[in-house]
């Protein structure tokens, strides 16, 4: 009797620890294998979590380690994308050393918190900076080599570029990334603000491993539905594993209706092909896409009151879908 007694509280202790492993500690270190990413098993993690806003303007007050703590014990993310204003105002090109410190505080805490966290050269013309952001990932992958949380994001949003010209700004940051990390996860973006994952898909880049590429979309967005879902779902057949490192509720500016309807459907969307993903953005910016009202505290600890429409139907979905990680 003892011994069944003793088997069942071991088996009761396990249960409780399993239960409380980290994201990272249930899925290790990524890669890319059958044109999606998947974890340690070989499954896709499906990691799903908030990004934050630009490392300027109003979302920069929320950079400090309360809210990765409230974003992680609140809305249960997984996944935090912490998005480096490289341009204007006082972005990296202005004030690196500073963007660098307030961020690296945000990947540290994150990495402590066992979630994975996204390092978002937040850029829109990422091909005339190439070597500023050289020199930033190579020392974001010396800092960071070995450590499984990391996700480097090389440029956020491609805008009005062709593939060609993305894919040989990739073909000379990824290099720098690789002297010093070898496994970590590398995102790709691709053109119109990452939406054309299908021409990338017909060219993809060729000899480096765990390589993905970013898609994004604006729920409501009139030209973010069925066609762009189609053109994801060309790249996808064709192999080329995606992560949605950014996609809002509402459309692309920020503002715009908020659709129940057409957010659930790009929602059904993702976790039908077993995506990770983003939603953009902590900020108290007044406009549709903002998880914060305005005026809400700058160190978590959010009341629903203090959430905007998105922020309390984002909360709600994150605290749903990530119990079943």
């Amino acid at each position: 009797m003892r011994t069944l007694i003793l088997a069942a509280v071991i088996t009761c202790l396990s249960f409780a620890v399993s239960a409380q492993q980290t994201p990272v500690q249930t899925n290790g270190q990524l890669h890319i294998a059958n044109g999606q990413i998947v974890n340690k098993d070989g499954v896709p993690p499906q990691l799903r979590g908030i990004s934050m806003s630009w490392s300027i303007w109003q979302g920069r007050k929320y950079y400090n380690t309360d809210v990765v703590d409230w974003l992680r014990k609140d809305f249960n993310i997984s996944l935090l994308r912490v998005s480096m204003a490289v341009q204007p105002d006082s972005g990296y090109l202005q004030l690196p050393n500073e963007q660098k410190k307030l961020v690296t505080t945000m990947i540290d805490c994150a990495i402590k918190k066992g979630i994975y966290v996204l390092i978002d050269w937040h850029d829109h013309n990422g091909h005339l900076h190439v070597e500023q952001s050289k020199k930033f990932f190579g020392q974001m992958a010396k800092k960071y080599k070995g450590v499984p949380n990391v996700i480097y994001e090389i440029w956020n949003e491609p805008e009005r570029v062709s593939w060609d010209t993305v894919k040989n700004y990739a073909l000379q940051i990824i290099p720098e990334i690789r002297k010093h990390d070898k496994e970590n996860l590398i995102v790709v973006g691709t053109p119109h603000w990452d939406q054309d994952v299908d021409i990338a898909a017909a060219d993809p880049i060729k000899g480096f491993d765990n390589i993905a590429y970013s898609f994004h979309f604006y729920a409501t967005e009139p030209n973010h539905q069925d066609g762009l879902r189609a053109k994801a779902d060309k790249a996808i057949q064709s192999g080329l594993p995606l992560l949605v490192t950014e996609w809002g509720v509402g459309e692309a500016d920020g503002n715009g209706a908020f659709d129940i309807e057409k957010n659930a459907t790009w929602l059904k969307w993702m976790q039908g092909h077993k995506l990770s993903w983003a939603n953009w953005n902590i900020t108290d910016k007044k406009e549709t896409t903002a998880i914060l009202q305005p005026g809400a505290p700058v160190n978590g600890g959010w009341t629903e009151a203090q959430l905007t429409p998105a922020g309390n139907y984002i909360r709600k979905v994150l605290r749903e879908l990530n119990k079943l990680n």
